[in-house]
């Protein structure tokens, strides 16, 4: 058996950390990372601390029993790699709420923004139980694109199609989208579970974006994917002498890669 940090999961958890560091998207403490862990995952490592058990209210009833790799609260992003140990830790969900059973050294304690990773792991659980990892940051052009465009699910997903081809084959379900609200509380978390009963990706106006998938790399992309097509909507809507990907252009591409698109969106 190993510690908790030899995991290949917290080891990636990390190097993820710094990557959307070194990309703006996580400026101080901005953004949070959760990963279920599997059974023989939870087999893999030992534990050597005393647990603490942090009381939380409404845990949802998929997760109790699960194990979560999540990141501190307060933790910097340029920082989490080369101090796992107080950055990242590991909790065991129960009914009353979740006992730390490895890592958060010197009394650290999960993201406060928690309860939404737990509300959108169950979301995304009942929908799809290859998911494993919730990804919060705040990439830069999704977040600007939401001070110019409006707010509303398909409007806002036909926009990012339309301006990279493989958006549509990489997040045919579109995206969800929030109004601004205030962080960590329980009803952004409900709202953006909510979204993810339909979709991966939740975009917080004015603040960020959310995705999910069944692993890191999954979760990371589709943001990389988001973001990129918002930044070249944020580049060209006040010069475009074009129209962009036309609906029937999509189609193609969904026929071509057999690709089924949310409905409603396209004609």
């Amino acid at each position: 058996m190993t510690k908790y940090t030899e995991l290949t999961a917290v080891k990636e958890l990390a190097d993820l950390t710094y990557t959307m560091w070194q990309m703006g998207w996580d400026e101080k403490n901005g953004g949070n990372i959760s990963y279920l862990l599997s059974e023989k995952e939870v087999k893999e490592f030992y534990r050597d601390q005393v647990p603490r058990f942090i009381e939380l209210k409404n845990i949802p009833s998929n997760l109790i029993g699960r194990y979560l790799i999540i990141t501190a609260s307060g933790s910097n992003f340029r920082l989490v790699k080369d101090s796992i140990e107080t950055t990242v830790g590991v909790i065991k969900i129960k009914q009353e709420g979740y006992t730390i059973i490895a890592g958060f050294e010197n009394n650290n304690q999960p993201t406060s923004e928690i309860y939404m990773h737990l509300l959108s792991h169950s979301a995304r659980l009942e929908v799809d139980p290859t998911h494993r990892v919730v990804v919060h940051n705040h990439a830069t052009e999704i977040s600007e694109m939401t001070f110019v465009h409006e707010l509303d699910d398909k409007a806002l997903t036909r926009s990012l199609w339309g301006m990279v081809t493989e958006c549509i084959i990489v997040f045919p379900d579109g995206v969800g989208v929030l109004p601004w609200m205030v962080c960590g509380n329980e009803e952004i978390g409900k709202a953006t579970a909510k979204k993810l009963t339909n979709c991966r990706i939740v975009i917080w106006s004015h603040h960020g974006i959310l995705a999910t998938g069944s692993s890191l790399n999954d979760a990371f992309g589709l943001i990389e994917t988001v973001n990129k097509a918002a930044k070249i909507y944020m580049n060209t809507f006040d010069k475009r002498i074009t129209k962009g990907i036309t609906d029937k252009q999509l189609l193609d591409v969904c026929d071509f890669f057999g690709v089924t698109p949310k409905k409603g969106i396209l004609n």
